[in-house]
């Protein structure tokens, strides 16, 4: 009889993390988390989507929690969701961002390299689209330059070229997926997809007058977080690690999103209900992502099933049912 596998999931009180976590335990994992504080309100939360996880107290800048973390769980696979997300304060804390998301990354991986010399633990590496920033080529692929333009996509593609050199130099089994906008009804209520939706139910209910948003052209490749973690998890199942673009090839805007929001609530003209504040502009905009996820299909058998025109309905639908 096999061994049970185990994981070890840093960020698992966000969206990723517990889609990931309830997939690991539905798989038969033992699952075990990195969680910040004692006293995190987030702790329920995970306890309720995936029973039987095992939290650990740490911190991403506190190298000796993840070493002690890793000692105790001893996993087979580890997963580094954990990072400083939301972009746009990212710009206002770029020093804590680049600690976190960046630094926080390159201690994971020192942490394994000391814990697992025979290089047996897996590792993945949540990079992201906005590493390609200014883009340089659409649709963007494995070999697309990094243009970040935000703290926070800088930070990624620290963390993304340190998982590269890890598993060059040391020959570790560390592999990066470069995933798209990916949302859900567990998206944190900061993210643009989360504040429409939430703002279009309070609306529909009567309970809120108008939205306030920034750029409404900025175009992304949305897709659903349930489908990202299969992804995820897919990579650390093959026998080399790799990176991999993780994405649905459609882009929509901002105002396609808006449209798609309202329209389940029978709302056709949204514009006198949504404002535009300059004051939420980024610095430096990132206008048009959409991935070539082709690599990620022919070699993991993956692709997106759940896309834009009904991921958003859902969204919107969660947030009535939370209301009522």
């Amino acid at each position: 009889m096999s061994q049970r596998r185990s994981a070890l999931i840093t960020g698992i009180t966000g969206q990723d993390g517990l889609y990931l976590a309830e997939l690991l335990t539905g798989k038969g994992y033992e699952v075990h988390g990195l969680i910040r504080g004692q006293n995190n309100p987030k702790r329920a939360l995970v306890e309720s989507v995936a029973p039987g996880v095992v939290l650990h107290e740490g911190d991403l800048t506190d190298f000796a929690s993840i070493a002690r973390a890793l000692k105790v769980s001893d996993p087979d696979e580890v997963y580094n969701l954990g990072a400083v997300s939301f972009v746009a304060h990212s710009f206002r804390s770029a020093l804590h961002t680049s600690a976190v998301t960046g630094q926080g990354a390159l201690n994971v991986l020192e942490a394994i390299r000391l814990h697992d010399p025979d290089n047996r633990v897996r590792f993945y590496q949540a990079s992201s689209s906005e590493m390609f920033g200014k883009v340089q080529e659409t649709p963007q692929t494995e070999t697309t330059r990094f243009y970040p333009r935000s703290p926070y996509g800088a930070a990624k593609a620290f963390a993304h070229h340190m998982t590269v050199n890890y598993r060059e130099a040391y020959g570790m089994h560390a592999s990066s997926g470069i995933l798209f906008n990916h949302e859900s009804p567990r998206r944190g209520p900061e993210f643009v997809t989360r504040k429409i939706t939430q703002a279009v139910a309070r609306i529909s209910l009567g309970l809120q007058d108008t939205l306030t948003l920034g750029n409404l052209d900025a175009a992304r490749d949305w897709g659903y977080a349930g489908d990202y973690v299969e992804a995820m998890w897919l990579m650390l199942q093959q026998d080399v690690a790799d990176d991999y673009v993780i994405a649905t090839g459609e882009t929509h805007t901002v105002r396609e999103f808006l449209d798609l929001a309202f329209g389940h609530v029978g709302v056709r003209d949204w514009k006198p209900l949504v404002q535009v504040d300059p004051a939420l502009l980024r610095p430096a905009e990132v206008h048009h992502l959409v991935g070539d996820a082709t690599r990620a299909r022919e070699a993991l058998g993956w692709k997106a099933t759940l896309l834009l025109p009904d991921l958003v309905p859902l969204m919107v639908e969660s947030a009535i049912v939370e209301l009522a």
